[in-house]
């Protein structure tokens, strides 16, 4: 059996330009933290499956229902 993932849509700032990106994390990770944010950028879940560059996220957001 698969784990669970959620979609977050990133919002990122490059030299003055915008740019979204759509990453999957496990659905569970976020339950310890109360900012989405701190999830991507502490869970060992989360950094296992990817690194955010934080000081260029904008904007994180859980994509669909």
């Amino acid at each position: 059996m698969s784990e669970k993932l959620t979609t977050v849509r990133l919002l990122f700032v490059d030299d003055g330009s915008f740019h979204h990106e759509e990453v999957q994390i496990p659905a569970g990770a976020m339950a310890g933290y109360e900012r989405l944010i701190d999830c991507l950028m502490e869970d060992p879940a989360v950094l296992k499956r990817l690194h955010v560059d934080v000081s260029r996220v904008c904007s994180a957001e859980l994509a669909g229902p």
